[in-house]
């Protein structure tokens, strides 16, 4: 590991370290009762514990966070791609997809369970419904911000309307659409846990539903361990998908 990327996430790591010591000192010091407030270890070793039935559940919200992403990313994708070339249908569109983030996952969930029972669909269309609006926003900003002189110059040398998005828009746009995903990956997690606090018999919402009622608050924060967790990941994962499609941004940095 390079001294820089040390410098960067030393500090971080640092100051999360010396907040769980502080939180650790704070519980065995002031006596508090484990069932309202665990110390790390106790978290910890709950965790462990209780590691086979955790995994099980981690490994269906994961499962059902890739599956939403995906079909929430290709959505945003496909809808910011078709407004691009119609500013009419934009100015149409552009409000009714604004105004679908306006309402709240909680009240949606039972009304697409009515509509499409309890299995895995509703779930789905949750997550896409959080994750497709980022994506949209954020291609669009990033088709919008093309180089006006580049693409005059493609023009007058007989480029198409395809050859156009493919060779300069797009590509061009490429930052702003990982924008737009890594914020998409990390409220994928959170809509996938809610997804799952209705209507299912498994995955990490599910489980912290389980232990709510069980008046478990070490689970309870294991459970939030396990979500944080994968909302880095998710974010990591798109990070890293960035580093290795865009070539270009890194080497101008580089250089």
């Amino acid at each position: 590991m390079s001294g820089r990327r040390i410098a960067k996430i030393g500090p971080p790591i640092i100051a999360f370290i010396i907040f769980l010591a502080i939180w650790q000192a704070g519980v065995m010091v002031s006596g508090i009762e484990k069932w309202m407030l665990p110390s790390p270890l106790d978290i910890v070793q709950e965790a462990v514990s209780n590691g086979g039935g955790l995994l099980m559940h981690t490994w269906a919200s994961v499962q059902l966070t890739l599956i939403g992403f995906c079909v929430g990313t290709a959505v945003g994708l496909l809808l910011a791609c078709a407004l691009h070339p119609m500013p009419w249908l934009k100015r149409a569109i552009y409000p009714l997809v604004i105004v679908s983030q306006n309402i709240p996952t909680i009240a949606l969930l039972p009304l697409l369970m009515i509509w499409f029972g309890f299995g895995l669909m509703p779930k789905i269309v949750t997550i896409t419904l959080v994750c497709f609006f980022p994506v949209c926003v954020a291609t669009l900003d990033g088709l919008a911000q093309t180089d006006r002189t580049m693409m005059n110059y493609m023009r007058m040398a007989g480029a198409s309307r395809s050859q156009l998005f493919w060779k300069l828009e797009l590509p061009h746009a490429l930052p702003s659409v990982f924008s737009g995903l890594k914020i998409a990956g990390t409220y994928s997690v959170m809509s996938a846990i809610i997804s799952e606090w209705l209507g299912t018999d498994k995955g990490i919402g599910y489980y912290m539903v389980l232990q709510k009622a069980a008046y478990r608050t070490d689970r309870m924060f294991v459970a939030i361990a396990v979500v944080i967790l994968l909302s880095l990941a998710m974010f990591g994962l798109v990070c890293a998908l960035e580093r290795l499609l865009i070539h270009w941004r890194r080497d101008n940095k580089q250089g």
